[in-house]
């Protein structure tokens, strides 16, 4: 008998390029096995169709239930910030010991041996590197992992929900 596990995708989804995106990765995670679920907040048409009205306790509601629901939290980190919502996410799912899985692809943070780009950070506005938030990436950490490539995630997952593996 197998038992189906649901994952939470958070990710950030008010552009096109992050629907997409997000589109993208939710097909490789459905396509890994299909004792997997994936809720993907931006296709709950109820609370995320932005022509229609829904207030913001029915958004944190129904979401707050999905994360509730879920076996794993992936997330995507990548962005300017942390996406609001996904660190709000990240910090039930944290609050509920729901392992998460995040996605950090953002190219800055290759070179961490390049001297020049090490010495640059004692520049004032020379860093070339991007920063995360690090309370929200603590979350992640202590209660999973952070991963920086679309494979890795896969990876993860599946060591993770289907071979019980953290």
């Amino acid at each position: 008998m197998t038992i189906s596990k649901h994952i939470y995708f958070a990710g950030p989804m008010f552009a096109r390029s992050d629907l997409r995106y997000n589109e993208h990765l939710v097909k490789q995670i459905r396509e890994l096995s299909s004792d997997i679920t994936v809720y993907l907040p931006q296709e709950n048409e109820a609370i995320n169709d932005k022509s229609a009205y829904a207030d913001s306790k029915m958004i944190a509601l129904a979401d707050t239930e999905e994360v509730l629901k879920s076996d794993l939290m992936v997330a995507v980190l990548d962005g300017i910030t942390i996406d609001a919502g996904v660190a709000s996410e990240i910090g039930v799912a944290y609050a509920k010991e729901i392992p998460i899985i995040a996605l950090y692809s953002d190219t800055r943070q290759q070179g961490a041996d390049n001297q020049k780009k090490l010495t640059a950070l004692a520049t004032p506005a020379e860093n070339q590197f991007h920063y995360l938030n690090l309370y929200t990436v603590g979350l992640v950490k202590l209660n999973g992992q952070v991963v920086a490539t679309e494979d890795d995630l896969l990876k993860a997952i599946q060591q993770t929900l289907l071979e019980g593996r953290n």
